[in-house]
């Protein structure tokens, strides 16, 4: 987020270097204000165009962040199959050794 705030930080401040150096400029008012407006729009299509790679790249992350989730999810699922059915096994093993036990006791 720092990065974000140093971004804005830089566009303010160009933007306010131009229109105090246009408005410095010995030039027509009209012509004056056509050029504030124009850079105006040049700086407003740039923080368009830098906010849309940024929700690109946020939506990239973000998708790939839940992809790695649910892949963790699954393998967490498997392990958790693989776990019980060992126990399971090992507690048939167990009462088949209780049982033979006490056939033999009997």
């Amino acid at each position: 987020m720092k990065s974000g705030k140093i971004l804005l930080g830089i566009i303010a401040g160009t933007a306010a270097g131009t229109v105090l150096g246009i408005l410095f400029a010995p030039e027509k008012g009209s012509n004056t204000r056509k050029k504030i407006s124009k850079k105006g729009e040049d700086l407003l299509d740039n923080l368009k165009s830098k906010f849309e790679d940024f929700i690109s790249t946020a939506t990239k992350e973000l998708a790939d962040a839940k992809s790695e989730a649910e892949d963790l999810l699954d393998k967490g699922k498997e392990k958790a199959q693989e776990v019980k059915t060992e126990v399971k096994h090992e507690v048939e093993d167990v009462l088949n050794k209780g049982k033979e036990k006490a056939q033999e006791l009997k």
